[in-house]
This record gives structure tokens, sequence and C-alpha cells, in this order.
């Protein structure tokens, strides 16, 4: 054998050779640490950014375009129509009551729900026995899917066989329709109610995050509990309860819950829906499915979705002054220094 042969680079004939296996070259990668860097991000954040963009940036590009046609979702001759739609969604008398209804359905339910969340979740803070038993009974309804929650709340109120009448049958009261007018709009508050376990879970964990000195502080103070809570608690507690506010106000203003309590929650039943509950999204289904206007609707989302924009930047607004951090995010953020600094 001569010396090239022994000191000379292995090739993949030799290796294969040598141990009978066969040799697979290594994948080209970047040599250099920031080009690691750029290709381990892209391949960790590829699915989520094909998801992002197929699910959500192409759907709503698309529906933007949508607002600007005639179009139906069926026929393929569809028109350009510029700003007729968005014209008509601030002159049609209907739509503009179904939006002003849903403002005033967010404005009832979420500062109850907000304020029985953080009722339970007190109560649940104390020292009493089976204390998780009841934490997890008051959470079970919150995990409900919300059509399993409203079919429940459906046959619980039905007009014949629904377990409210027959309860108002024993106490010697005549029998309600509780699914129609005015009665549609009371049901519709409980069942949004129903999910108040998830704002208890929240305000329980922002509770226990409360440092107990505090508290043996303002006890020591002469404080009474109501002093505790209201001065010490509450401002501890605000970014929690300011957070709750706006996720329960986006959610609200989107809520869909009234067709599947209807009494034929169905494209052609749409019309069954009691005008107490007919929200914007109620109007935005039976423009889609029942009339054929996708235009129209499209544009009904979009103006939804500045409606909820202006709405959130106004609770931001207003929140402003009225939420307590006990770390100013701003002074929070460490100072970068140069070379030179002392």
């Amino acid at each position: 054998m001569s010396t090239d042969q022994l000191t000379g680079p292995a090739t993949s004939s030799s290796v294969r050779q040598a141990t009978g296996r066969p040799h697979f070259r290594r994948a080209p990668w970047p040599r250099s640490r920031q080009a690691r860097r750029a290709v381990s991000f892209y391949l960790f954040t590829g699915p989520w950014l094909l998801g992002f963009l197929g699910l959500t940036a192409f759907p709503l590009g698309y529906a933007l375009w949508l607002s600007f046609t005639n179009s139906d979702g069926l026929s393929p001759h569809t028109r350009f129509v510029g700003l007729a739609n968005y014209r008509e969604v601030f002159s049609d008398p209907d739509t503009l009551a179904s939006l002003a209804r849903t403002g005033l359905f967010a404005a009832i339910t979420v500062p109850l729900t907000i304020v029985t969340g953080l009722v339970l979740a007190v109560l649940l803070n104390q020292p009493i026995r089976a204390r998780g038993v009841f934490r997890t009974l008051f959470y079970l309804p919150a995990v409900v899917p919300p059509v399993g929650a409203a079919l429940t709340f459906k046959l619980i109120f039905d007009r014949d066989s629904g377990s409210a009448n027959g309860v108002l049958d024993m106490l010697g009261v005549n029998g309600l329709t509780w699914l129609g007018d005015p009665y549609a709009r009371y049901v519709l508050i409980m069942l949004t109610m129903w999910g108040a376990g998830n704002v208890m879970i929240i305000s329980l964990a922002g509770l226990q995050d409360i440092p107990r000195e505090l508290l043996d502080a303002a006890r020591v103070d002469g404080a009474s509990q109501w002093q505790s809570f209201t001065r010490v608690v509450l401002p501890l507690l605000s970014p929690v309860l300011f957070f709750q506010v706006v996720t329960q106000l986006i959610v609200t203003l989107q809520t869909f819950v009234p067709l599947l309590i209807s009494l034929d929650p169905t494209p052609q039943g749409v019309g069954a829906v009691p005008e107490s509950n007919y929200l914007i999204m109620i109007d935005v289904f039976s423009q889609y499915f029942a009339n054929n206007r996708y235009g129209y609707a499209s544009a009904l989302l979009w103006v939804l979705f500045l409606f909820i924009m202006l709405v959130t930047l106004l609770v931001f607004r207003i929140g402003k002054g009225a939420v307590f951090y006990s770390v100013d995010p701003e002074q929070a953020k460490p100072k970068t220094r140069t070379i030179g600094d002392k």
C-alpha cells in the first residue's frame, strides 16, 4: 500500500471498503452563528407562519376584497362596487339597531361576569373546608363547549318540556315562553354568565399573588376588611381585572350564542331569533347564509372589527389612569450602556 493511500483523505469508496457500510454525506449547514440562528428560527416558526398566512392573513385579505364587491358566493360574475356596501351598512336601520343591541348586551354582561367571577374568587380564597372541590365545581361550566351549554339551556327553558317551566308549574305559576321576547334576553345573559368560572380562576390566581404582608400591615394600621379590599386588594388586582375586561369585551361583542338557543338554528330559520337577541353576528350570519350577500356580510364583519378596535382603544384610554402597576413597564427596562460609560 502506498503512502498516499495511508495518509490521504478518506473517500466514500475507501470508507465503504474499510467499514462495509455506505457513507452518507451531511446536509450543508451554515457555518456562521448568526446564519444558524436564522435557519433554526425559521424551521421552528415555519409551521406557524404557514398556518398564519393560509388560515388568517389570506382569509382576512379575501374578506376585505369581498367587502368591495357584490359577490353572492355562487356566481362567478362578481362586480366591484367600491364603498357601496359600507354606505349601506351605515344607512341600514336594522344593522345599526343590531350593533347598538350588541353594545348594550356587552355593557350589561361584561361587568356582571367580572363582578361574579371576582366575588367567587374572593369567597374561594378563604380557608374553608373542601375548597378545592368548590373551585372545581364553579370552574367546570367554563370548560363546557359553547354549543353544549347552549343546547342545555335550550332544553331547560323549553316552553313545553323545560325544567324551568316545570318549577313554575309546581309553584302554581303559568309557564313562560323563555326563548321568545321579552324573556330571551335574560336567558342569553344567564348563559353568558355560565362561563364566569373562567374569570374566577384568573382572579383567584391574582389574589394569591398579592403579598400577605401588605394585608397584615393594613390590619395592624386598623383597616377593616372592606378597607383592606378596596385600598389594597383591588389596586393590586387591577391589572388582572383590566385584562379580563378587555378579553371579555372582545369575546362578547362577537357572541354567536343567540342562534344556538333559537327555535330554528338554521340559515332559513334565522328569522326565528327574537328581536332582543338579534345581535350583529346574527345579522352577519343571515346575510352570509340566508341572503347569500357575501360582499355585504364581509363589509359587516370589517365594520364590527373597527367597532371592536375603537371600543378596545377607549377601554385602554380609560384604564390608563385606573390600573395600578407595582412596577412601571418603562422603568423596568434595563438601560443599555456603551463602551466608555461610567
